[in-house]
């Protein structure tokens, strides 16, 4: 085991990952030389060479298309889009094209690649470097999408979204890159060195894609969250006292729907947090299900913390950002309901 950083252990992924197989190649804008503007890829291009680690052109859309086409030749394309709000121009390909291969052809071909993109705010991006848009995603047929909330896991299910022979879009939340961020900005940052998650084998490990993970069991509400909004689930149930359970998706596409109806089920109340705008984000599909397959189980309405119905305002990053305090408010709503 080695105590490494979200950066450093999505690099080792895909390290563990070109040594394994030589059909992984990846590429994307500067994640070459540079070795990514986050650093993810640094040193892969000097170990592997400029054939399988290589800089793509400022053109998301040429990106992706070029790996769907390398992806029916026999590749395994592991791109970089350089933040996840650069990914529209892009979205063509992955929807109508990347989404389709397998059922168009038949299962005659398939497209194994990977698309990273960091996700999210927290990091006073604005409205350019900020936004969090997996549920434009989850709404696709023949996309997996999986967004980590560790090193540990983000490791393994970078592994596994390598090894899958479908797309998966893989989004990291770079307020985690260095630490497990709780929503207290106002205090020192806590390195990953510092947190048992930060525990990560140097080799060969997968996690499976479609199963979450409880990080905080409880009886009284369940706080079904993912990618940096576990960290703050867990903040407003320990600043709050309530016996809340926290669960970790680690994988919204496939959902593991069991998880969250046995958690519902045992506590009778519900809260779904997430970063992305309320109207229409992942949270509602969340809420739908919960009300579907547990309203007979239910003590409250099941209630949604997100980001505003805006673009991400630089000026009030902590305002729209959900935090301890507003995730703690639901909690005491939904308890007192």
């Amino acid at each position: 085991m080695a105590r490494m950083t979200m950066i450093e252990a999505v690099r080792s992924a895909m390290d563990v990952s070109m040594a394994r197989d030589e059909n992984v190649v990846v590429f994307g804008e500067d994640v070459g030389y540079f070795g990514g503007v986050f650093r993810c890829t640094q040193g892969l291009q000097a170990k592997y060479g400029k054939t399988r680690c290589f800089d793509a052109p400022i053109s998301e859309s040429g990106i992706v298309g070029t790996a769907i086409g390398m992806a029916a030749y026999g590749l395994k394309p592991c791109v970089e889009i350089q933040f996840a709000d650069y990914m529209y121009p892009a979205y063509d390909q992955i929807t109508q094209e990347a989404a389709r291969i397998r059922y168009r052809s038949n299962g005659d071909f398939t497209c194994p690649i990977v698309l990273r993109m960091p996700t999210g705010g927290g990091i006073f991006g604005g409205q350019t470097h900020s936004q969090s848009p997996e549920a434009l995603f989850t709404h696709v047929c023949g996309l997996k999408v999986i967004v980590p909330s560790n090193p540990y896991d983000a490791k393994g299910l970078l592994i596994s979204a390598i090894e899958d022979p479908d797309p998966v879009m893989f989004l990291e939340p770079k307020r985690l890159y260095n630490g497990p961020f709780d929503g207290h900005h106002e205090r020192a940052v806590t390195p990953w060195s510092k947190h048992e998650l930060g525990d990560v084998p140097e080799g060969h490990y997968t996690i499976p894609i479609g199963k979450a993970e409880i990080r905080r069991k409880g009886s009284a509400v369940t706080v079904v969250a993912y990618g940096t909004m576990v960290h703050v689930a867990l903040a407003a149930a320990e600043e709050t006292g309530i016996d809340a359970e926290v669960i970790d998706l680690r994988s919204l596409l496939p959902l593991d729907l069991d998880t969250i109806v046995q958690s519902v089920t045992k506590t009778g109340r519900c809260v779904v947090v997430h970063e992305a705008t309320l109207t229409s984000g992942f949270g509602a599909e969340l809420v739908s299900l919960v009300q579907e397959h547990c309203f007979y189980h239910l003590e409250a309405p099941v209630i949604r913390v997100t980001g505003w119905d805006t673009p991400y305002p630089h000026a009030q990053e902590w305002d729209y950002f959900p935090g301890p305090a507003r995730v703690g408010r639901a909690l005491t709503e939904v308890m007192e309901a």
